[in-house]
């Protein structure tokens, strides 16, 4: 009787391309991969907030990566689709895509094979890294996306809660009983 678990010491990860360089995450973060289709600019969010999504009712940020990452922004093509990830904001589990130009595969890494990120020669600041693992004659960078998404910059939609008023306006606004 084949199995299909995973050994123990083996971790799955979605590679994914950003400016013909290739990424992975871990699978388990990864809720599912749609194609891209209209996102809605948000003003004043930084240039590597490509806007929101409405998926399936729930406003979702999507990040653009290579932006943040000071890579070349892809133009979008057939092929470009957002990974819709789950991630820790702020201690809280928060919703949030990422565009990829191109979805590789599924791997699986072994502990050992993954090694420490170089001090140097990559574009994508050390927090955001896990590590490198070989793949082929190359290297795949592991993302951190917990990280990644953890820069304060970032702000997530939340539901429609009223937006408490700073005490000086709320002040100028009372009227003396």
């Amino acid at each position: 009787m084949a199995s299909h678990e995973t050994p123990l010491n083996q971790r799955q990860y979605l590679t994914f391309f950003l400016a013909d360089e290739q990424y992975a995450v871990g699978v388990l973060s990864v809720k599912e991969i749609i194609e891209y289709g209209v996102v809605t600019r948000v003003p004043t969010t930084p240039p590597y907030i490509r806007g929101v999504i409405n998926l399936r009712g729930s406003v979702v940020p999507v990040v653009d990566l290579s932006v943040k990452f000071g890579l070349q922004e892809c133009p979008v093509s057939r092929r470009t689709c957002i990974i819709i990830m789950e991630t820790t904001l702020r201690g809280e589990r928060a919703t949030m895509g990422v565009v990829a130009d191109s979805v590789s595969q599924v791997i699986q890494f072994a502990e050992a094979d993954i090694e420490p990120p170089p001090a140097f020669g990559t574009r994508v600041r050390m927090e955001y890294l896990e590590g490198m693992a070989k793949m082929g004659s190359k290297f795949v960078l592991i993302l951190d996306m917990d990280e990644v998404f953890a820069a304060d910059e970032i702000v997530v939609p939340t539901s429609a809660a009223p937006v408490p008023m700073p005490a000086s306006s709320a002040a100028e606004g009372a009227t003396a009983p």
